[in-house]
């Protein structure tokens, strides 16, 4: 009896560990990462500009645009531009935004966190492809165009695999 128990037992543990090895095998972890909407260049002096009323109606076609797709976390630099470009996707999802700093996040850290997440990362012209680079652990892609605001990173890591899309989501200011 004692036997069978113990059989058992190791079966179950054995079949656990097999769930969990292969659902960390397929788990797939998605990156979104975007350039701040259009800032305000009215004051050449202004090292924080806010958006501008285009930047404001492209931080809401972000909304819409992320609307059916999940997201579990969503990250921006601290710049006011920033966190006005995420702020309409962030009250629509109900998700807190989380203040991160491009050029001291360890990378490998912040992967292992997110795993099998959906993010949305709220960058600059040359954080945003910066941190594409990190992500895919290659230097591939070069600094924004400063006029650039309409371009999305999508990274999936699957295992060791990274595959990055690079979509153009244009939208008609009013």
């Amino acid at each position: 009896m004692s036997l069978a128990i113990g059989l058992f037992i190791g079966y179950l543990i054995v079949t656990y560990a097999t769930k969990i090895s292969s659902d960390k095998k397929n788990s797939i972890t998605t990156f979104y990462l975007i350039r701040h909407a259009e800032k305000d260049r009215s004051d050449p002096n202004e090292k924080n500009p806010s958006l501008t009323s285009e930047g404001e109606a492209r931080a809401n076609h972000w909304a819409k645009y992320f609307d059916t797709i999940p997201l579990n976390s969503i990250y921006t630099t601290s710049y006011k531009r920033t966190i006005q470009t995420i702020d309409p996707v962030s009250k629509k999802k109900n998700i807190e935004p989380k203040i991160y700093s491009p050029n001291k996040i360890n990378i490998q850290d912040f992967i292992k966190t997110n795993y099998g997440k959906n993010l949305l990362i709220s960058g600059h012209s040359n954080t945003t492809p910066s941190m594409v680079n990190r992500l895919i652990n290659e230097k591939k892609y070069e600094d924004m165009l400063d006029t650039d605001n309409k371009s999305l990173f999508v990274v999936k890591l699957i295992d060791s695999t990274a595959t990055v899309e690079v979509r153009s989501v244009d939208f008609k200011a009013k």
